[in-house]
């Protein structure tokens, strides 16, 4: 599912609201998520998973053509962990 999809499913589903509404609602929880993120903080949702944001050092990696080492530089890069619900959801027999 994308954004979009994710927009027109909420304004199916909730035909007292506007789209323009949804729309702002859903970019302002994305926004606020990705700005959390940006601050090194975490985000926590009950029931789906938290997002962090996890460090990887410095390394030497090699390049896979030539086979020559390349400096790879250190750089944070956000994680997902499931919660709970979701993982006995999507396990469900």
């Amino acid at each position: 599912m994308i954004k979009s999809e994710l927009i027109a499913r909420l304004v199916e589903t909730n035909p007292h609201l506007y789209q323009r509404d949804v729309e702002r609602i859903v970019n302002t929880i994305f926004e606020e998520i990705t700005n959390t993120l940006a601050d090194g903080n975490r985000v926590e949702l009950r029931g789906f998973g938290a997002f962090s944001v996890k460090h990887r050092p410095a390394r030497i990696g090699r390049n896979p053509r030539t086979g020559a080492t390349v400096s790879v530089p250190e750089k944070h890069v956000p994680y997902f962990k499931t919660g709970k619900d979701l993982r006995e959801r999507l396990n469900k027999k």
